[in-house]
């Protein structure tokens, strides 16, 4: 028995030796991945140390450049402000230019019109516009410029391009930039100027040129009177000239006609042209008018031209024209007006 109870406590030892090496065994497994776990746990725990400051470090940027988009935002809308105040200012100051240089304008316009007055004051006319002739000569005309409505009238056919038929016929062909300055017709141009220099201040006036019709020298003044004022109307009719092209034959019937448009009726009357009509009230389309054609039609025109009004006559003669002079000058006495054929300098 004693035997047997040591077989059976040896038996036990040998049992429970052999269970304790296996728990040993899995105590230290369980330590070695509890080690491990740990080791995770704490590298997680670093890692979302790292995530947390990282986090921090976004947010804090992300309020400074909130902060300074704010502050963006606020220099933005500044400069907005100031650059409208800016356009107030530059407005408000383009405004005070305007109105101080149409203020200048009108000072000098006031100066040249009180000099033109003190010009006048100075033994110089009534004149309102100044007329620089070539030359120092003086010439005695007899025609003098006066009236309360003055009517003007210009013949722009193709005669007045030059004196003789043969330039007439070259002239005609050319460009119109040569027309204009061909020398009768730029000595005819002179005329009006130098009239124009002589209507009195107060005096209204009328400009027209004619060939087959007659038109009026300032565009949509037709039938009107036009103050003379300080001169800038007539200064325009003039450059208005220059640019007339003379063309076509001449109608003193569209001519006279212009009187009637005009009301009250003009009550001095200064006529430029060069010799006797090719035209009648309608177009002639034929070749050429003899002479005494041509002085009845300067006669059936004359029907058209009412009486007691002086007609002043300037004639730059034509060569195959011989009963032109007769004939104007004629009508320059009939109407006791002045007949004038100026020489090839004047005025």
């Amino acid at each position: 028995m004693a035997c047997g109870f040591g077989a059976v406590v040896l038996f036990f030892f040998i049992i429970n030796h052999s269970a304790e090496v296996r728990s040993d065994e899995r105590n230290r497994e369980l330590l070695a991945e509890a080690a491990r776990l740990e080791q995770q746990v704490l590298a997680g725990a670093k890692h979302l140390v790292s995530l947390r400051n990282a986090m921090r470090e976004t947010q804090e940027q992300q309020a400074v450049a909130q902060g300074r988009s704010h502050q963006v935002i606020q220099k933005i809308e500044q400069a907005k402000i100031q650059l409208a105040k800016l356009d107030q200012e530059t407005l408000a100051r383009q405004q005070h230019v305007d109105a101080l240089t149409t203020d200048l304008k009108s000072l000098e316009e006031q100066l040249k019109r009180l000099e033109r007055m003190i010009a006048a004051d100075d033994d110089q006319g009534n004149a309102i516009r100044s007329f620089v002739g070539e030359g120092d000569r003086q010439y005695l005309t007899g025609l003098k410029v006066g009236g309360e409505r003055i009517l003007i009238l210009i013949d722009a056919s193709a005669s007045m391009l030059d004196d003789t038929i043969v330039n007439i016929i070259r002239l005609r062909n050319m460009p119109d930039a040569q027309k204009v300055t061909a020398p009768k017709w730029r000595r005819a141009v002179s005329t009006v100027d130098w009239i124009t220099a002589q209507i009195p201040i107060g005096s209204r006036f009328q400009i027209y040129t004619f060939n087959v019709d007659a038109t009026p020298l300032l565009k949509g003044t037709a039938g009107a009177w036009q103050k003379a004022e300080d001169g800038r109307r007539l200064s325009q009719a003039i450059e208005n000239l220059r640019q007339v092209v003379p063309q076509q034959g001449t109608s003193l019937h569209g001519a006279f006609s212009v009187i009637k448009t005009l009301s009250p009726r003009p009550d001095t009357i200064y006529l430029l042209t060069d010799g006797l009509p090719t035209q009648g009230e309608t177009e002639m389309t034929e070749g050429t008018v003899s002479g005494e054609a041509r002085l009845k039609l300067f006669q059936s025109a004359l029907r058209n031209l009412p009486l007691g009004i002086p007609v002043n006559v300037i004639l730059f003669p034509i060569e195959g024209d011989p009963m032109a002079a007769s004939a104007y000058w004629q009508l320059a006495q009939v109407t006791r007006g002045s007949f004038l054929s100026p020489s090839r300098d004047w005025p």
